[in-house]
C-alpha cells in the first residue's frame, strides 16, 4: 500500500461502518498480519507515530490545528522490517475526547475495537503517566462491558474474562511524549518499564477514592498481558512541530530520533502476530472478517463478542477452505486428464490419490476450528463426486480406444462373416481360432485403459450369437461336442466376467482405504499442531502471569495472587492433558466400513 486508507469509518451520526476498499485490500493478504494500533488523545502525536513506524515522513494525516484530523481507524499495510513473508499493519485511530464530537460512547467503541483488532496496542499520552493520564485512559475500565468472551455472558464470569482477555488482547506499549523529567524514584534511577510499573501499582484500601484509582490501573495489569514504556522528548521547537511533515530526520532533536529508533526495534522485533483463542495466526483476510463482524455488532446494538467472531471467522474460513481445495484438486486433476485412458485402475488411483492430498494439504493449511471434521467431510464428499467425474472420464477414453483398437483388429473377422467364410464344415474350428489370434493381439497391445476386459467381454459377447450360428451348422461337430464348446465358451465368458469384478472391487477397497487413512492422518497431524500451538501460547500466559504474580504479593495483594495461582494450575493441566484425536461421524464411518 502507498498511502493508508480508512479501515472503520466513523460517520458523523456515530455509527460506524467497514470500507468495503480496506477490505478489498486485507483480502488479498494471505501473509500473517501483525497489527500494531496507536489510541490516545487527539493532537497528541499518534499519526506522526505510525509513519515513523511505517518508514515514511508522510502517510497518516498529521493534524497542525486544534481539529483532529483522523476520523474512525485508518489502516496502512507494509511489507514486515523484521519478519519474512509478514505484513505489518499499522492502524491509526482519531483522537479520543475530540470536544466536536460530543459523544464519549462513540469513543468508547473506537477503542473497544482497537483493543479487539490489534496485537499490539500503543497508547499515546503527553507529559508524565500521572492521574490525569490515566483518568483520560478510563476507556479501558469500559472494556468488559464493551466486549463479551463469550457469546453468552454470566453475572460471574467477570474474573474468568479477565484471563480469557489477558489471552487474547494485545500488548500493552504506553508512548509518553513530551517527556521533561528524569526518571528517578527516590534519588534511584529506574528504567521506562519501571517508571510504568511504578505508576500501575494499587493502593490499599477500599474506599471509593481508592477504588477509582485502583480501577484503570487493575485494567491495565488483568487484562493485557505485557506491558512496555516508552518516553520520548519533543521531536522539535514548538514552532516547527507544525512542519514535522517537512521535516528530515536532521532537523529533529536527537534524542527523539534515538527514541523512536529504540521504539520502533521493539515494535518490530516483539509484537506478536494476531492471534485467536487457539493460537491461530491470523492473516490480512481473517482481520477484515473479525473487523465486519465487531462492527455489524455494535450497529445492530450488541456487544461484540469474540467467541461469536471466531465461530462466523471459522465458518467463511473453512468454506474457503474447501472452496480453495477443490479448485487445487480440479487443477491437478485436469493436469492428468491429457495421460487418458490410464492402463490400470490402480494407476488411476494412484494419480487421483496424490492430487486429492495435495489438495487436502490446502484445506488442513487454511481450515479452521472444523468441529468434528463438518467442512473437512464435506470437503472429502465433493472430491469423491470429482473423482467419480475424472474416473468417468477415464473409462470412456478408454472404452474408445479399445473399441477402435478391437475395430482394427476384426476388420478380417468381420469380412470373414459377411462373406460366409465360417458357413462351412469345420469353419466353427476357423473361427475360434481367429477368435483366439484376434483376442491375444488385443491383449498384448499397450496404452489400452482400465475398461481393455470390460470392452473386450462385451466384444465377445457380441459375437456369442454368431459364433453360435456357425457352431450349429457345422456338420463336422457332433452334438456332444457342440455341447461342450458351447459350455467352455460359457464357462471363459463367465471367468472373464469374475476377473473384471473381483479386480475391479480389490482395486476400489485398496483405494479407499489409503484415502480415507490419508484424511485421518492428517487430521491428526493438524491437531498435534494444533495442540502445540495452543501449549505454546498457554506457557507465554503462564511465564506471563508468574511475573503479575510475583508483582502482587510484593505490593501485598495475596488473594490477587492466589487467583492468579488458579490460572497458572488450569493452564498446566490442560497443557498436560494428552491430544486426542476424535474422528467425525462421516469419517469414522468410512473408516470403520472399509475395515
Amino acid at each position: 500500500m502507498d498511502n493508508p486508507v480508512c479501515l472503520i469509518e466513523n460517520h458523523g451520526d456515530g455509527t460506524l461502518q467497514v470500507n468495503k476498499d480496506a477490505l478489498d485490500i486485507l483480502s488479498r493478504f494471505t501473509q500473517n498480519v501483525v497489527v500494531v494500533a496507536i489510541v490516545g488523545k487527539y493532537q497528541t502525536g499518534k499519526s506522526y507515530l505510525m509513519n515513523i513506524l511505517a518508514g515514511r515522513k508522510n502517510g497518516f494525516a498529521l493534524g497542525s490545528t486544534v481539529q483532529s484530523k483522523t476520523k474512525g481507524i485508518w489502516m496502512w499495510c507494509v511489507p514486515h522490517p523484521m519478519k519474512h513473508k509478514h505484513t505489518l499493519v499499522l492502524l491509526d485511530t482519531e483522537g479520543l475526547g475530540d470536544v466536536e464530537k460530543g459523544n464519549s460512547q462513540n469513543d468508547s467503541w473506537i477503542f473497544a475495537l482497537t483493543v479487539l483488532l490489534s496485537s499490539t496496542l500503543v497508547y499515546n499520552s503527553m507529559g508524565t503517566i500521572d492521574q490525569q493520564a490515566m483518568d483520560q485512559l478510563h476507556y479501558v475500565t469500559e472494556l468488559a462491558d464493551r466486549i463479551n468472551v463469550k457469546s453468552t455472558k454470566q453475572k460471574d464470569d467477570l474474573e474468568d474474562d479477565a484471563s480469557e482477555f489477558k489471552r487474547t488482547f494485545p500488548s500493552f506499549v504506553w508512548c509518553v511524549r513530551d517527556f521533561i523529567l528524569q526518571l528517578k524514584v527516590d534519588g534511584k534511577d529506574i528504567t521506562e518499564d519501571e517508571y510504568l510499573q511504578n505508576a500501575l501499582k494499587l493502593k490499599r484500601g477500599r474506599s471509593t477514592a481508592v477504588l477509582n484509582y485502583n480501577q484503570p490501573r487493575e485494567c491495565i495489569r488483568d487484562f493485557f498481558h505485557s506491558h512496555k514504556c516508552f518516553v520520548f522528548d519533543r521531536p522539535a521547537s514548538t514552532m516547527n512541530l507544525q512542519n514535522l511533515d517537512d521535516m528530515n530526520q536532521s532537523q529533529l532533536e536527537p534524542a527523539f530520533v534515538q527514541q523512536s529508533k529504540k521504539f520502533c526495534n521493539y515494535i518490530y522485533k516483539e509484537s506478536p502476530v494476531k492471534t485467536l483463542p487457539g493460537g491461530h495466526q491470523m492473516t490480512g483476510r481473517n482481520l477484515g472478517d473479525i473487523a465486519i463482524s465487531y462492527v455489524d455488532s455494535i450497529r445492530s446494538g450488541s456487544i461484540p463478542s469474540i467467541e461469536n467472531a471466531v465461530l462466523g471467522l471459522s465458518k467463511a474460513e473453512n468454506s474457503r477452505a474447501i472452496q480453495e481445495a477443490l479448485s487445487k484438486y480440479d487443477k491437478l486433476m485436469d493436469e492428468i486428464v491429457s495421460k487418458f485412458p490410464t492402463e490400470t485402475q490402480e494407476e488411476f488411483f494412484n494419480l487421483e490419490k496424490k492430487c486429492h492430498s495435495e489438495a487436502l494439504e490446502v484445506f488442513m493449511k487454511l481450515s479452521f476450528r472444523d468441529e468434528n471434521q463438518e467442512y473437512q467431510e464435506k470437503l472429502l464428499e465433493q472430491m469423491d463426486q470429482k473423482k467419480a467425474a475424472y474416473q468417468q472420464q477415464n473409462e470412456e477414453a478408454s472404452t474408445r480406444k479399445c473399441r477402435a483398437l478391437l475395430q482394427e483388429l476384426s476388420a478380417a473377422m468381420e469380412k470373414g462373416i459377411k462373406e460366409g467364410k465360417y458357413a462351412v464344415p469345420g469353419g466353427y474350428k476357423l473361427f475360434t481360432e481367429e477368435k483366439k489370434s484376434l483376442e491375444a493381439d488385443y491383449l498384448k497391445a499397450n496404452c489400452k485403459g482400465l475398461k481393455s476386459l470390460e470392452v473386450l467381454k462385451d466384444f465377445l459377447k457380441e459375437k456369442e450369437s454368431i459364433e453360435s450360428t456357425i457352431l450349429a451348422t457345422d456338420k463336422t461337430l457332433e452334438e456332444n461336442e457342440k455341447k461342450l464348446a458351447e459350455q467352455r465358451s460359457q464357462a471363459e465368458a463367465a471367468r472373464r466376467e469374475k476377473e473384471i469384478l473381483e479386480k475391479a472391487n480389490m482395486e476400489l477397497q485398496k483405494n479407499e482405504e489409503e484415502r480415507y487413512k490419508m484424511h485421518a492422518e492428517m487430521l491428526e497431524k493438524k491437531m498435534n499442531e494444533e495442540r502445540e500451538n495452543m501449549k505454546e501460547e498457554n506457557q507465554r500466559l503462564i511465564t506471563q502471569i508468574l511475573q503479575d504474580q510475583e508483582r502482587w504479593l510484593t505490593e501485598g495483594f495475596s488473594r490477587k495472587a492466589d487467583m492468579l495461582q488458579e490460572e497458572i494450575n488450569q493452564l498446566r493441566e490442560e497443557n498436560s492433558r494428552p491430544t486426542v484425536v476424535t474422528l467425525g461421524p462421516v469419517l469414522r464411518r468410512r473408516l470403520r466400513r472399509r475395515r
